[in-house]
């Protein structure tokens, strides 16, 4: 696309900054980290660290840090937490004029366990803040949603909302599962809706069984993790791999994927969304915490001068008559 179309770069040219709205939860994240091997029923050695959260607002971090002009849309909560998570989303420059706090003092929570290889054991997720998060609620902020060059909306949202925005948001919009339990609010939405299409699903392997069949979607990203990244479109599959890294945490890799994937932009091809995605989450993964600093510092020329290789990168044709459950 011509460098002058804001919102529809790709990595041959970067000279626009992209306005990004993003749409969905923030929260507290307690990560406890075993030690040695996790021995389920006992009490394991390790430590904890207490930072802040929240698919949207991972994503909405990594994009500042790319160097994006973001927005969030959430409602923080209404506890001793929220306003310091506000104040930080701000201090970072994500732009959160638009958000709300909880009236009922309810704090939004991610707790989970990691093993000692950084792979995630299990977790528990208090969204309850976004339940606010209405059509209405969206509605109200349709001047920002239609400001931006592209939307990112995460499934901590209902589904009645995702079928609100999936109607009345004329921007590409980015879709993200969460979860295993959420992503079933992602098909639900698509149903709802007038306008059954959406531009792009971020799912993992998981996610993506509770979301087989699904129809609407242009593009749809799948995170394989260690295996990498398998990407749909127009009834083609590619298949690309996980960059080589010291995996010290794999908490918010599948939110640095898609920071990666939106900021290549909606005009990126597969190959070339696929490597900013795989490079941010390779970032994030190795390190402790859930957004990497390390991510500003991934630059253009890398992409450029490493493109993916045979048999790195491999795309064929699905089967004939096989169903892709893909608008």
């Amino acid at each position: 696309m011509s460098s002058a179309t804001t919102g529809m770069r790709t990595i041959a040219n970067f000279e626009t900054t992209m306005k990004i709205c993003v749409i969905g939860g923030a929260n507290v994240d307690i990560t406890a980290s075993s030690r040695d091997a996790f021995r389920v029923g006992d009490s394991n050695p390790g430590s904890v660290e207490v930072s802040w959260g929240g698919v949207a607002r991972n994503i909405a971090h990594n994009l500042c840090l790319l160097g994006d002009e973001v927005e969030l849309l959430t409602i923080f909560g209404g506890g001793v937490f929220g306003p310091v998570i506000a104040a930080a989303c701000r201090g970072l420059g994500i732009g959160i004029d638009h958000c709300e706090t909880a009236p009922d003092g309810t704090n939004s929570f991610f707790v989970c366990i990691n093993n000692a290889d950084g792979e995630l054991v299990g977790g528990v997720a208090d969204m309850n803040a976004t339940e606010g998060m209405t059509p209405q609620w969206l509605s109200r902020r349709m001047a920002v949603i239609e400001g931006a060059d592209a939307v990112v909306a995460d499934a901590n949202s209902s589904a009645e909302s995702l079928a609100w925005l999936i109607d009345n948001c004329s921007r590409p919009l980015y879709l993200d599962a969460v979860s295993v339990a959420k992503a079933g609010r992602i098909r639900e939405a698509v149903a709802l809706s007038r306008r059954k299409t959406f531009f792009a699903l971020k799912c993992n392997a998981l996610e993506n069984a509770v979301l087989d069949g699904l129809s609407g979607c242009r593009r749809r990203y799948v995170s394989v993790g260690a295996e990498g990244l398998r990407v749909e479109e127009d009834g083609r599959l590619w298949e690309f791999p996980a960059l080589p890294c010291l995996v010290r945490s794999v908490t918010g890799g599948g939110d640095a994927l898609l920071a990666g994937i939106v900021h290549a932009g909606p005009g990126a091809g597969v190959e070339e969304s696929a490597r900013w995605g795989l490079e941010c989450a390779r970032c994030a993964v190795e390190s402790p915490h859930a957004v990497s600093e390390e991510i500003k510092f991934i630059q253009v020329s890398q992409m450029r001068n490493n493109p993916f290789s045979e048999p790195e990168r491999r795309q064929s044709p699905f089967p004939e008559g096989r169903d892709l459950g893909m608008g």
